[in-house]
């Protein structure tokens, strides 16, 4: 009986000012088995050069550093290409520099405090191309925060969304309602795989990283209504 080859591992690299913060998450995710901490940065301006060096798949990022702030650093790695998944570690829920940094482009954020199973379980998920940010967690973090420029950018997400197709808008809006495949694949009269088709072409023509940044462009179309 032939077996499917084993998995590589979960590439990921922390960077966090706090020794004591970085020492935990190393030994929690070092101690999975299917992840390997392949570096560690204190601060975002020594970021680039040990992505560059080691090729993580996921970077866990705190949001408060010293000389170069986590949303600095997410910017800037997730603007080349290939990036790496960023996942934001951060204490607070509602914070206007984690919305910016899900608008750059991260995956999702972890609180920290964050239980270590589910620390686990979050990487996986990212690591395997799935953001860890629920669109109704997102909505709920929006709703939370001062969020300038609200006008500029519903006008700006209604152009690109008035740029796909009738089937590619209602995919989006369902994305945006934080439906999974499976759902919109039954709601759409489609099959799961047709949806991945229409998803992956949303975000190439809208030039997003993942299902998150769909969210947000569809909630700052306004688009989503009170159906959720």
């Amino acid at each position: 009986m032939s077996s499917s080859p084993p998995r590589e591992p979960i590439r990921v690299l922390i960077v966090d000012d706090d020794a004591l913060v970085r020492a935990g998450l190393s030994l929690i995710l070092g101690g999975s088995g299917d992840i390997i901490v392949v570096g560690e940065a204190a601060d975002g301006d020594e970021v680039p050069p040990l992505v560059a060096g080691h090729r993580p798949d996921v970077v866990l990022m705190d949001i408060r550093m010293p000389r170069v702030d986590g949303l600095t650093a997410t910017e800037r790695l997730r603007a080349a290409a290939p990036a790496p998944e960023v996942v934001i570690l951060t204490t607070f829920h509602a914070d206007s520099q984690v919305l910016r940094a899900l608008r750059a482009g991260a995956a999702g954020f972890l609180l920290k405090d964050t239980p270590p199973g589910d620390l686990v379980t979050a990487i996986r998920r990212v690591g395997a191309g799935e953001p860890i940010l629920s669109p109704a967690v997102t909505r709920q973090l929006i709703a939370h925060v001062a969020d300038g420029g609200a006008g500029s950018r519903r006008e700006r997400a209604l152009g690109l969304l008035a740029g796909l197709s009738e089937r590619e808008r209602e995919v989006a809006l369902a994305v945006g309602r934080g439906r999974s495949n499976a759902e919109i694949a039954a709601e759409l009269y489609m099959s799961v795989a047709t949806v991945k088709a229409h998803v992956s072409r949303i975000l190439t023509k809208l030039g997003l990283n993942n299902r998150v940044q769909i969210a947000l462009l569809v909630h700052d179309a306004g688009q989503l209504g009170d159906g959720g």
